[in-house]
């Protein structure tokens, strides 16, 4: 069923398609009648469920942040059985998308290419507006929020950064389960260099000083070289986060069987989906032997089967993500993949 709708998506612009998904999962939200149908329809294992960082995730399979980057669709894409969800990025200044068009698909490799740039509408009317109609508990899995660096605020001075995103944490601390520190999209421009080592620690400690009264996890790049990204974890285990989502989209174009044309046409952005898988996987298993056991890592990359998903957890995740597991394989994705997931045990 959803590989016919899919073929008719996939003939208007990625950015339409997006928009219409997000309409059509408008009744699913309002309606309380809906959701249980399609609960119903869609079942999660019991058997699926894990514990962390204090919470309950109904299953490890959770929707990556990107998708819904207001928070205006948590109810839907939790009865869609996603067993967490990250919304986002926002930032303390509200901020549109980069310019048109920033999203695309590459099909041959079942990949997406964005360079949507953090368009939301700013920390706290998202975190305001989701406290007034959803609220913490009420999507029935837990919700993360990612923060992320305001377009217009420049990199120097640091303190201005820092600020910036003490700004965010302090609007969604009290209505997010945890809370994402996205420093890695490549769309915006000079956010990587955050990833340094001593940009990073003024950053992540500015934020755990703050005191956290929720689980806080740093967003990373697959494009890092070994050194930087050891040096990276190493400021992770010092400053005391709780945990890392790796990985972000990459830059790299490396290894797609889409036509060259094709990938040269639509530029720069960031590729998400199965060409990312390996160095997802590679960065998952370098960061779990670096934090050891405590630390929470979520995988994400090109997860579309619950093999994949256990490869993830084999390398050392204690939870997954998909997103362009999700646009292509569609609202049954989630549970598929968890039972699948069961079946592996």
């Amino acid at each position: 069923m959803y590989g016919l709708l899919r073929s008719l998506l996939f003939t208007i612009p990625a950015e339409d398609a997006h928009r219409l998904a997000f309409l059509a999962l408008a009744p699913l939200e309002s309606e309380p009648w809906v959701r249980d149908r399609i609960r119903g329809r869609l079942p999660v294992p019991a058997s699926a469920a894990v514990t962390r960082m204090g919470l309950s995730f109904p299953s490890p399979i959770g929707l990556a942040g990107g998708f819904d980057k207001n928070a205006r669709r948590v109810r839907a894409l939790a009865a869609l059985g996603f067993g967490f969800l990250e919304v986002g990025t926002v930032t303390a200044e509200a901020q549109e998308p980069n310019p048109s068009p920033n999203l695309f698909r590459l099909p041959d490799d079942r990949a997406l290419i964005n360079r949507l740039g953090f368009p939301n509408d700013g920390a706290s009317v998202v975190a305001t507006r989701y406290a007034r109609s959803v609220g913490r508990g009420v999507a029935g899995v837990p919700v993360a929020f990612s923060i992320g660096k305001s377009r217009s605020v420049p990199l120097e001075p640091i303190d201005g950064v820092v600020g910036d995103y003490l700004a965010s944490f302090r609007a969604v601390r009290d209505v997010a389960d945890f809370v994402v520190v996205n420093v890695s999209s490549p769309n915006t421009k000079g956010l990587r260099a955050l990833q340094g080592a001593e940009l990073a620690r003024t950053l992540l400690g500015a934020l755990v000083h703050e005191g956290s009264p929720v689980p806080l996890l740093l967003k990373i790049s697959p494009d890092l070289s070994e050194g930087d990204l050891d040096a990276l974890l190493d400021v992770v285990a010092d400053v005391k986060l709780d945990g890392l989502v790796a990985t972000n989209t990459t830059l790299s174009r490396a290894g797609l069987t889409s036509r060259s044309d094709l990938v040269r046409s639509i530029g720069d952005g960031g590729l998400s989906g199965p060409p990312l898988r390996p160095r997802a996987l590679e960065v998952v298993r370098r960061a779990r032997e670096r934090l050891g056991p405590d630390a929470t890592l979520i995988g994400v990359g090109g997860i579309e089967t619950g093999e994949h998903a256990r490869a993830f957890l084999d390398a050392g995740a204690n939870l997954v993500q998909l997103y362009t597991g999700f646009i292509y394989g569609g609202p049954g994705a989630p549970t598929r993949i968890a039972r699948e997931l069961v079946a592996l045990r």
